[in-house]
């Protein structure tokens, strides 16, 4: 009796153990996921296909990121870009960050240093691409990226180290840890951020750089005019700052939105009747991997 009852104890803590190391290891949850293997694992991303897609014809791509802590399929209908998608003919898809201490993310650096990841996700992103490749008819010369909060700062990672995959990229509320990337071309961007964001400051912390240090990097990198033009409007309630620079190498230009008094997060004030996906969406698709197209 002792000795069955031993073996039931063992046994509830063994299964014990093993649900909470799988709910480590998956810290988040998608519907209607897939899921490729990269480095031995599973990695899961939610894709959607517009109606008006056409395999005789090859259509750009965008990928867009989720912050700290979130899924995929839930980051899709908090930035939903999927209207555009439909009418201007592009696939979307949201990737599904690994787990870093019970909460998802992005890992937009290299190994080594100060790095507090080791995921191989600029590894995963292109494998990803390669495999929705093959499932679609993808334009290799139009893949862009976007992202919110971490996402915005994987975004940046992309347009560092794997700018021949990644045409033009964006941002909102999110800003770059690293400035030393090898960028093979002319790297448009797009950066969203509010001037009372309390994650990632505006003005930048001891954590986070500005958003300004990270729109002079590019500026100077792709050689625009220094004095952008220039314009702001309420709507709403909200007043936005747009800034452009423009004329940089390759016809490729810079451009800020500037959310007085706003928030940490992925924006519903309008500019000139576009909502932040039309703004990355009518931004990026300007440029190929070559520059305005």
């Amino acid at each position: 009796m002792k000795k069955s009852f031993f073996l039931l104890l063992i046994s509830i803590i063994v299964i014990a153990s093993c649900r909470k190391e799988n709910a480590n290891k998956r810290c988040y949850a998608n519907t209607n996921a897939e899921a490729i293997t990269h480095n031995n694992e599973q990695r899961e991303y939610v894709t959607y296909i517009p109606n008006t897609y056409d395999e005789t014809s090859a259509v750009p791509m965008v990928l867009n990121f989720h912050g700290f802590g979130g899924s995929a399929s839930e980051y899709m209908n908090y930035a939903d870009m999927r209207t555009v998608a439909e009418t201007d003919t592009f696939i979307l898809v949201y990737p599904q960050g690994s787990c870093l201490n019970g909460s998802s993310h992005w890992n937009p650096s290299l190994p080594g240093g100060d790095n507090k990841s080791d995921a191989d996700d600029l590894g995963f992103i292109e494998a990803l691409i390669d495999q929705i490749s093959l499932d679609y008819n993808i334009d290799s010369q139009r893949v862009y990226a976007c992202g919110y909060s971490n996402g915005g700062m994987f975004a940046y990672g992309l347009a560092n180290y794997k700018s021949d995959l990644i045409a033009a990229v964006g941002s909102v509320s999110g800003t770059a840890l690293d400035f030393d990337g090898p960028t093979s071309h002319p790297m448009p961007v797009i950066h969203l951020h509010g001037t009372s964001d309390g994650v990632i400051p505006y003005n930048g912390s001891g954590d986070y750089n500005s958003a300004q240090s990270v729109l002079d990097y590019w500026i100077g990198f792709n050689n625009t005019v220094d004095n952008p033009t220039t314009n702001t409007e309420s709507n709403g309630g909200a007043t936005i700052e747009h800034y452009l620079y423009d004329q940089g190498d390759n016809g490729v230009s810079v451009e800020h939105y500037k959310y007085i008094g706003g928030d940490h997060i992925w924006f519903n004030a309008n500019y000139q009747d576009q909502n932040t996906a039309e703004l990355i969406w009518n931004f990026v698709s300007k440029y190929d991997v070559n520059g305005l197209r």
